[in-house]
């Protein structure tokens, strides 16, 4: 039975620790970059495929960038906590590929999910486009959970007729749509998210340690609570939080599937 110690810095296997020290680096390049004025998102973050700034290298790219201190300490936190655990008993060459996999596949996954929202939100703009009404344009941003300045829909309500409104509200969609699929996307959470998948995958019922409320949970189940909130939060939007729901559940799929193909083909030297 392996006995893993927290230990020091200088005890945590070679590709965590280099992985931590570059995500912490390029936290500090980016807000140094973003701070005099350099486009660093727009080049480096992942952008949707209907977007005019992606480019096929933000795919890594945006695996090494985080939006706040909080998001990269909590990722750079997961990444230690089990990623330190796989690498001791896989081997760095090993917990790098599944690393990289488990972030490419998330990346995917989150595109996919983009591609077929964008894609549904710009057929019902062209339909809307092709015939404008007030009524048409409330049923719009209903159903797309739009907010829009209540002054000039009370105005539009006046006079429903008013070509300057109905003109005024297919340029306000269209402009939505082109900060919709500008936005862009950073963060480990893919890749740490498979981390943990395969930490639950291996030692299942090792017990964790909640923080809110601070109370033991089996691995197993904290994966499966995780993985079913996620799709949860996905599906719901979750009000629009600004998470990538369905690039965390792309992170556990991509382990499933590394882990379903090590464990037939290394069945006798896979843990």
């Amino acid at each position: 039975m392996v006995n893993f110690r927290p230990g020091n810095f200088q005890s945590v296997p070679v590709v965590v620790k280099n992985l931590i020290i570059i995500n912490a680096l390029v936290f500090l390049l980016q807000n140094v970059l973003a701070s005099r004025g350099f486009p660093v998102d727009d080049i480096f973050a992942l952008h949707s495929w209907q977007s005019n700034q992606f480019r096929w290298w933000q795919m890594f790219t945006h695996m090494f960038m985080h939006g706040s201190m909080a998001h990269i300490f909590f990722n750079m936190f997961a990444l230690w906590m089990f990623g330190r655990i796989l690498e001791n008993i896989w081997g760095p060459q090993r917990f790098l590929i599944f690393y990289t996999v488990c972030g490419l596949g998330a990346a995917l996954c989150h595109l996919g999910v983009l591609s077929y929202e964008y894609t549904k939100f710009y057929n019902d703009f062209m339909a809307y486009q092709a015939h404008p009404s007030y009524k048409a344009f409330m049923e719009f941003i209903s159903r797309h959970n739009i907010g829009v300045d209540q002054r000039s829909l009370a105005y539009w309500v006046s006079d429903p007729d008013s070509i300057e409104q109905i003109k005024g509200s297919v340029t306000f969609i269209y402009k939505y749509y082109n900060e919709m699929v500008s936005q862009a996307t950073v963060g480990a959470s893919g890749a740490v998210f498979g981390l943990l998948f395969g930490f639950g995958y291996l030692f299942p019922n090792t017990e964790l340690m909640l923080l809110f409320p601070p109370i033991p949970i089996k691995a197993k189940w904290f994966v499966a609570i995780y993985a079913l909130f996620e799709l949860f939060a996905g599906i719901e939007n979750s009000a629009g939080d600004n998470i990538a729901h369905f690039a965390h559940l792309g992170g556990l799929l991509f382990a499933f599937i590394m882990l379903r193909i090590w464990n037939n083909r290394f069945r006798d030297r896979f843990y």
